[in-house]
Parts: C-alpha cells; structure tokens; sequence
C-alpha cells in the first residue's frame, strides 16, 4: 500500500484522504439508514393503529419512545399542537417534515464533491507524471536520458488517474444507494402522514378535540 501511495505521487494523498473521510460518511449513512428501517414500518404501524384505535395518548407515548426515527419526531409536532384545526395540523406536519429533510440527505454535498474532484485530482496526477517524464527524456542523446525518472512518471500518472477513478466509482455507488433510499423514505413520510392527517380530521369531525400533551 505504501509503495501504491508513493507511485501515485503527490495527489495520492489526497485521495487518500477522501477515500477514509468517504468511507467514515458511509458507515455512519449505512448505520443511521439500517436503523430506520429496521424499526420504522413497525413503529408507525402500531402508533397509527392506536390512533385509530381511539388512544392518542398511547399513540403519543410510543412515538416518545421512538423519538430517534424521523417520522415519529414528524408525527410528533402534529400530534402535540393543542386544539388544532385539519389544515393546521397538515401544515405542522409539512413543517415537521421539511425540518427532517436535512438529516435524510446528510452529507450528500460532501459524497458530491469526493465525486467531482477525485477524478480530477487524479487528472492531475496523470498531468504531473507526463511532466516528470518528459523531464527527463534527452531527446536526442538516448544515452543521457534518465529511464528511472521516465518509468516513475509513467507509473505516477497511470496510479494517481487509477486511484481518483476508484476513488470517485465507489463514493459514486454508493451516493447513490443512499440517493434512492431517501427516495423511498420521503414517499413513505408523505403515505404515512397522509393515513394520520385522515385519521385525525376523522376524529376531528366527530367532535374529538386534539388532546393537550407535553413534549
């Protein structure tokens, strides 16, 4: 590995860089989107169920309970504002939303960047490479010319394009696993939430007022 990064010449460490910061940002996507759904279906479910059920406060302690998934804190700031109105209570769910939206798609300016500038950090090192070897070539005098110098550039320019296009496919792959998974998630949100907005205005035309809770 040392003998790559020392080929690949000064661009290879930057890669470098963007490779482990890349990987770290996909554990942590990987672990926060495991999470989610691993429990969210089952979770929301059951809240809607107790809602129907007429038991929102038992709806609300479970959505406390779950307070790390994005939809129960979305649910949550609609189900506690007191005495709202159908269309406010879509709005609060709106709003809520919008506020989660940022956490959904976390870190993808930075994946977008590792993708733009890996390949052309790479770029420069082919750049570079070429420079050091027609540095070195005598043209000419094949006899002053330095092969050592020649062969290192070549290998410097073939190793830093390599590792930027590696760099730059994998980040890409999985951006866009991530990409399709907020997606999905966002179309849920908007299912989900629909189901609760009919199911409060519901409670709402029969008369059963919102019920003040604390946060």
């Amino acid at each position: 590995m040392t003998n790559f990064l020392v080929a690949g010449g000064i661009v290879a460490w930057p890669l470098l860089a963007f490779s482990l910061l890349g990987v770290a940002l996909i554990i942590e996507r990987f672990l926060f989107w495991f999470q989610i759904k691993a429990r969210e279906k089952r979770v929301v479910n059951t809240v809607l169920k107790l809602y129907q059920g007429n038991e929102p406060m038992a709806a609300i302690a479970k959505l406390k309970k779950n307070a790390d998934l994005p939809l129960c804190r979305i649910f949550l700031e609609a189900l506690i504002l007191y005495d709202a109105t159908p269309t406010e209570f879509r709005l609060a769910l709106e709003t809520a939303t919008q506020g989660e939206l940022p956490l959904l798609k976390r870190f993808n300016t930075v994946f977008q960047t590792i993708i733009a500038v890996s390949p052309l950090l790479g770029l420069l090192g082919t750049i570079l490479g070429l420079m050091r070897s027609f540095a070195a070539l005598d043209i000419g005098n094949t006899g002053g010319t330095n092969t050592g110098a020649v062969t290192g550039g070549i290998s410097e320019a073939l190793t830093s394009t390599v590792m930027g296009l590696v760099v730059a496919i994998a980040i890409l792959l999985f951006s866009n696993s991530f990409r399709s998974l907020y997606l999905k998630e966002f179309a849920l949100i908007q299912e989900y939430a629909g189901q609760l907005e009919l199911l409060y205005r519901r409670h709402y035309e029969k008369g059963n007022k919102p019920y003040a809770t604390t946060r």
